[in-house]
Formats: structure tokens, C-alpha cells, sequence
């Protein structure tokens, strides 16, 4: 059953894994989803993937995509530019989530600022013309990123103010770090959707709904400070908890084709659901 044409009302970058991202007009997209978008990730000592699960003061730093890299910013309006690394840089097989995949290494320079702003030992790494990440099957002939679980996120509008709704202090999309947000349709219908297809100006892209999204304790975090709080995860527990003891906000994407994409979304583009 197909609905009603929905729109793109925002659009987010989340360059660092774990790190403030922006909202953004376009979103240029390849074979790993939205380019600039997860594309570099803080590392332990043993080469596990970090984020504001084990280190609330991510949370306090922004980092923003250039033409030459990221620029991070801590609150303070300290920054520091990273170039991303070329074939010379040093290769790492870093873990993410149950994926061991190899990625390259910022330097020195950036570990060094992020462990004195995070005050532990980590190091920065990034994507590079090695990387893969299959998508599990029966998606394999496709890739992801260093996001969790698939290439995109997209929230509709409608459920955000719903939740809000049941609140006494609203919460912003940021705290559930969509790439997507649609609106002009009832809440929580993404749960329902199998396909998602945007008009761009370059034509027609379909998206499969692979999965719902489960949450973790993110959500329940600051988005700007880290702070941990009760809510919201405590009210959509009352309502979002499905029978696997899951709380689930939002829809995973990825692409449904395995061709790379080369396409850009922008604001305003128009969505067919089915």
C-alpha cells in the first residue's frame, strides 16, 4: 500500500561518530550513505570503537567536514584541524560494534587534543580507499560506514512531536542523530514502511527500511553536554518498548541498489513510502 508524498524537512552530517554533528541543506550521498557522515571514529588502546556510552564529554565536541578533512571545536572555541589521511597514513583493523574492519590513522597530533579534551587515551581514524563494511545479508552486496548498523536514519517529524508531546521539557532530533527527518505524515508510520524513495533533482533513489531502530542510552544523554537525564527514554519506555524489551525510534536505510549512488538530497525533496 502506497502513502501519501511526504517531504525532507531537515537533513544532518555526523562526521565523527559519537561527536556533534550539523544540520545541513544537502547530503550528498555514495556507496557508504551520506558522504562526510560517520566517516571518522575515536578508538581506544585496543582499537574498539568509543563513544559517549563510555565517554559523556564527546557530547561537548563539534566537528564539522572541510574541504581538507574535519575541524574539531571543543566549547571553550579551542579547535584543531585534521587532514584526512592519505596512502602514507598508518592502517589500523579497528573494531566496530561485531565488525573488524581496517582504517587509517589521523596522527598524532589529533590524538593528542581529543585524549586532553576527553581525558583518556584514544586516537582518531578515518575511512580510506580500503575500507569495507559489508551490510549483513541479505544485504552483503552493500556498504556501511562507521555507523551502527546501516548507511542511514531517517525519524519523521510526527514522532518527534508526539514524544513531546508526552513531555514536560521537549528534546531536539539531536538526540537520536537522524540523517533524515520527513515530515507530513502520522507518527511512527516510518515503523511500517518497507521502501522509501526520493525525488532529487538528479531523479528517483529507493531506499529499503531494513530495520527498525532500537535505542541506546544516547538518547538519554545531553546532546550538547553529555549530561546523562531521565528522560525521554523514560516515557518512550512506556509506549515504545516492543515485546523484544527494545525502546525503537526511527527506521534504518540503505540504499536498494548496490550501485554507487552519486546523488544528493536536499530539503524540500519529496518522499514516496510503501
Amino acid at each position: 500500500m502506497q502513502e501519501s508524498q511526504l517531504e525532507i524537512s531537515e537533513l544532518y552530517h555526523f562526521p565523527v561518530k559519537s561527536l556533534q554533528g550539523h544540520k545541513s541543506n544537502t547530503l550528498p550521498l555514495d556507496e557508504f550513505g551520506a558522504i562526510n557522515d560517520r566517516r571518522w571514529m575515536l578508538v581506544d588502546g585496543e582499537n574498539q570503537f568509543v563513544t559517549q556510552r563510555r565517554l559523556r564529554d564527546m557530547a561537548q565536541l563539534k566537528a564539522t567536514a572541510i574541504d581538507s578533512g574535519v575541524l574539531l571545536e571543543n566549547p571553550q572555541g579551542d579547535s584543531l584541524q585534521v587532514q584526512q589521511p592519505d596512502d602514507n597514513a598508518e592502517l589500523r583493523e579497528v573494531r566496530v560494534w561485531h565488525d573488524n574492519v581496517t582504517a587509517r590513522d589521523a596522527g598524532d597530533k589529533a590524538a593528542r587534543w581529543l585524549s586532553e579534551q576527553l581525558h583518556t587515551s584514544v586516537r582518531l581514524v578515518a575511512m580510506g580507499e580500503e575500507f569495507r563494511r559489508p551490510l549483513k545479508a541479505p544485504r552483503s552486496d552493500r556498504q556501511v560506514g562507521f555507523a551502527d548498523g546501516a548507511p542511514l536514519l531517517v525519524i519523521s517529524q510526527a514522532s518527534l512531536d508526539d514524544l513531546n508531546n508526552r513531555l514536560e521539557e521537549p528534546v531536539s532530533m539531536l538526540r537520536f542523530r537522524p540523517n533524515l527527518v520527513v515530515s507530513d505524515c502520522e507518527p511512527f508510520a516510518e515503523d511500517r514502511w518497507n521502501t522509501l524513495t526520493v525525488h532529487t533533482a538528479d531523479g528517483p533513489i529507493e531506499f529499503d527500511c531494513t530495520h527498525p531502530c532500537a535505542r541506546c542510552a544516547i538518547p538519554g544523554l545531553d546532546p550538547l553536554t553529555g549530561r546523562a537525564q531521565k528522560e525521554p527514554l523514560k516515557t518512550l519506555a512506556k509506549y515504545r518498548r516492543w515485546e523484544d524489551g527494545q525502546i525503537y525510534f526511527g527506521m534504518n536505510l540503505a540504499p536498494a541498489s548496490a550501485d554507487k549512488l552519486h546523488t544528493v538530497l536536499h530539503t524540500g525533496d519529496k518522499v514516496e513510502v510503501r
